[in-house]
């Protein structure tokens, strides 16, 4: 959600500070600001556009030690009041990611001892709480401590004070935050990329710590106090892998980068001539000799996955296999099996729903976890005990698309693991299987080959208000992608549903307005999927069919279709939904929408 960015140098940071703002713009926010240190005085810059406009108010704006940040509103509506960083008595300057649940409580205190505030956040009772604590004792780490000891919630902060232009303070407790390690300077971030201009050298920070930086260089302290040293990393990430280059939109840029992606992400299993546990880690062979089942949890896109999930494994690995919304599980009662491995998938690794739900079936007594993420160092693969890494490189468009494929390449590793431990798949079947894994990326790009035709059919939806998708087994996940897909960034309204539910109730709204998009794949299912299709027609209601090759659909008044390259069995999921991304991008460039940041949206959810 929200971006902080921070810096301490030899040199005026507010081009650097303004330049990560940039880099976390698809993050999505609301407003953005900056507070920097001049001769003993803090300078703060706020802005409710576009980081853009933050730049043309910042122009006459300098100094060695600030902090940055983008908003999206929680507490609070967008507003230049609203907006961070947050300022106590011109002393204090905090940025914040996350929430503060108590923050009421805080503030009714705080406004008996005379602070007044100034606006509708939860963020603004750190800054007065950090002061109250600093007047007394003048040390920023001690006072920034001893407020974090007050707060509930969560949160990732940034603090500098106007007389002390030698030190920041930063921390976390349930939101990302990291270091970057320079030379003669330092800087925090809440993500990576919003530092690769200025360092690779990065440190994570666990759950809890809290950092003091300088600018030759900083110590972390652990939740308890405790000075600790973590890790440098160095970021993988290349500052061009965040660029545009020839794409108009990131979304379009992300879409085509999917055969690469997908070869990445398997390229590890497509060069050996066998399956082993020990792609998911070390302890994975023991681990999934003792596990009688899965529970799968996630959110949005992630969670779609995790449905198609459900239907390989129980299908080829012959294992239950249960799929929850993280952001429900933890709060039903709900049966504990400490057989089962839990699955969670995020695309960040930092989804505050997702982790919560992993703290949740840990505290049930869940030990065998595993996570499918495409962040190495992200709090959800440290707190998992086996991991896949999916390597979709940075996605940056809101709208995920290569997560979301990648992910479900990973999920049918998985799957062929797990039948293959359990005697259920053949020497023969594995190499069919890898045969296809490697095929995959070829594929992937024959789709990408319709964006023409796809882009001449999304001319049609351009004055829908509403649309309607189908899908029947494997691809009725893959029919809510594609509703997810559409109603983010067209903000077209609409709805997925399995096929055979269509007499059920959803028939009832069909007519000549009403565009239904189904995913005609060549399987078992086929037939009753043209009956279906059918009940549309005979409604007067127009169809737009993707179709594998072989299912001797055509066009026809009414029908609009679109064939497929190929029918790749198992793996058709993720062709389709290339082909519907490319469908929602499409109807969304004729609305004239903004494809990679669209209303309302963030890219990480890092709060509940």
């Amino acid at each position: 959600m929200c971006g902080i960015v921070g810096a301490i140098a030899q040199r005026n940071i507010v081009p650097v500070l303004l330049q990560g703002l940039q880099r976390l713009e698809y993050r999505g926010y609301d407003s953005a600001g900056l507070a920097v240190v001049h001769n003993r005085q803090l300078q703060r810059v706020r802005s409710t556009g576009r980081v853009a406009e933050l730049t043309k108010s910042s122009a006459n704006t300098s100094g060695h030690l600030g902090i940055a940040h983008t908003r999206w509103a929680t507490h609070g509506v967008p507003s230049e009041r609203n907006a961070h960083p947050h300022l106590s008595n011109e002393l204090i300057a905090v940025v914040h990611n996350g929430i503060i649940e108590n923050y009421e409580e805080i503030r009714a205190r705080l406004t008996a001892q005379n602070y007044i505030f100034t606006s509708d956040t939860d963020s603004e009772v750190i800054a007065h709480l950090i002061h109250s604590h600093y007047v007394r004792n003048h040390n920023l780490l001690l006072a920034t401590q001893a407020a974090l000891a007050e707060l509930v919630g969560a949160y990732a902060i940034g603090v500098v004070a106007a007389d002390n232009d030698t030190h920041m303070i930063c921390a976390r407790k349930g939101s990302p935050l990291l270091l970057g390690v320079g030379k003669g300077e330092h800087f925090i971030a809440s993500d990576v990329s919003a530092l690769l201009s200025v360092t690779k050298n990065v440190v994570y920070l666990e759950e809890g710590d809290v950092a003091e930086i300088s600018l030759h260089g900083y110590r972390i302290f652990n939740a308890q106090g405790v000075a600790v040293e973590r890790p440098v990393h160095i970021s993988e990430m290349s500052s061009e892998s965040v660029e545009l280059g020839e794409y108009r939109h990131y979304m379009q840029k992300e879409i085509h980068e999917q055969p690469q992606a997908l070869a990445d992400t398997l390229e590890g299993v497509c060069n050996s001539q066998t399956l082993v546990p020990g792609i998911f880690g070390a302890e994975a062979a023991a681990t999934f000799a003792q596990i009688d089942s899965l529970l799968i949890l996630a959110c949005g896109t992630s969670h779609h996955a995790g449905m198609v999930a459900r239907y390989w494994l129980e299908e080829i690995a012959g294992i239950p296999c249960t799929v929850e919304i993280a952001s429900e599980y933890r709060y039903r009662v709900s049966v504990a099996n400490p057989k089962t491995l839990v699955v969670t998938i995020s695309q960040s690794g930092e989804t505050a729903d997702t982790l919560a739900a992993l703290n949740h079936a840990k505290s049930l007594g869940h030990n065998h976890t595993l996570s499918i993420c495409n962040v190495p160092e992200s709090a959800l693969v440290r707190l998992s005990k086996l991991r896949l890494l999916t390597r979709a490189g940075p996605e940056i468009g809101v709208a995920s698309t290569k997560a979301f494929t990648t992910q479900l390449a990973a999920l049918f590793l998985l799957t062929l693991v797990l039948a293959k431990l359990r005697g259920r798949l053949g020497k023969e079947e594995e190499q069919r299987h890898l045969h296809a894994l490697r095929h995959l990326p070829s594929a992937a790009q024959a789709v990408l080959k319709l964006e023409p035709e796809i882009a001449h059919l999304a001319e049609h939806f351009a004055d829908k208000q509403h649309a309607l998708f189908l899908g029947r087994g494997l691809h009725y996940p893959i029919a809510l992608e594609g509703a997810l897909k559409l109603k983010e960034i067209s903000y077209i309204h609409a709805e997925a549903y399995p096929a055979g539910e269509l007499k059920h109730g959803p028939l009832a709204l069909v007519d000549k307005d009403m565009p239904v998009i189904a995913v005609a794949p060549n399987d078992a299912l086929l037939e009753k999927l043209k009956s279906n299709l059918q009940e549309v027609r005979a409604r007067g209601g127009e169809l737009y069919v993707f179709a594998d090759a072989g299912t001797r659909l055509q066009s026809s008044a009414g029908v609009h279709l679109m064939q497929m390259p190929e029918h790749a069995g198992y793996l058709s999921p993720i062709l389709h939904t290339i082909a519907l991304q490319l469908l929602a991008y499409y109807v969304a460039l004729k609305k004239g929408t903004d494809v990679d940041k669209p209303r309302n949206l963030a890219k990480s959810v890092t709060v509940e």
